[in-house]
């Protein structure tokens, strides 16, 4: 992964994203959609010692035991909200560690590439070139994006009706009405701006209209 010209800084949050190559499904199925979260619960940690993929092969108790002194390691990001799309993903992302981000993003991408490559028997990248991070620099911007990200899969149809996101793995909306949130989610800054569940919701599906017709003007622009 090219090094970025501006460095990442540690405790800032970052809007985080990329996409496949050619705009290919890469998250398309259940065992894909398992794969990307066991990456993203993986690599959060700061100086993991095994590769997944080496993790992956070893015994029930071996992982067990191996997951259970990951999880007293230090996490070198914070993930405030997540949404994987079928062919693209999006992060808010705190930096916990210098390089936290970087390497969050290289691990995941780089694992899960030679994933998918092995799986469909295809080569090289499989992502576009270096992720893409902007970074929040106010209260409105951060909890607009982080409506925005919850809010993709219903506005790309990829999600018909607001009910449906409650039990979609691949957004963390889910993670913030539960009352047992995943724990590579963190929910605590977002909802400091909330007094409670209820309030979140109202804020983030109140704008799903609007959201999903400017997606509609956004295709329009494109096609013409």
């Amino acid at each position: 992964m090219p090094i970025r010209k501006t460095p990442l800084v540690t405790d800032e949050i970052y809007h985080v994203y990329n996409r496949s190559i050619v705009q290919q499904p890469i998250f398309d199925n259940k065992k894909e959609c398992n794969r990307i979260l066991n990456l993203i619960d993986f690599y959060r940690f700061k100086d993991n010692p095994l590769r997944f993929s080496h993790f992956d092969r070893l015994e029930q108790e071996e992982k067990k035991e191996y997951l259970n002194l990951l999880h007293k390691s230090p996490e070198q990001i914070k993930i405030l909200s997540f949404s994987i799309m079928p062919n693209h993903y999006h992060f808010l992302l705190k930096q916990s560690w210098d390089l936290g981000i970087t390497n969050f993003i290289r691990f995941i991408q780089d694992s899960y590439a030679k994933y998918f490559n092995l799986k469909t028997k295809r080569n090289g990248s499989l992502f576009v070139g270096p992720f893409k991070a902007v970074r929040v620099e106010s209260e409105g911007q951060f909890l607009h994006l982080s409506r925005y990200i919850h809010l993709n899969q219903l506005t790309s149809y990829v999600l018909k009706e607001p009910e449906e996101l409650k039990s979609c793995k691949l957004n963390s909306y889910l993670d913030y009405i539960s009352n047992k949130p995943r724990p590579f989610v963190e929910t605590s800054v977002v909802m400091s701006f909330f007094k409670n569940k209820k309030d979140f919701e109202g804020f983030v599906l109140n704008q799903l209209d609007y959201q999903r017709n400017l997606e509609k003007i956004k295709h329009l622009l494109i096609e013409d």
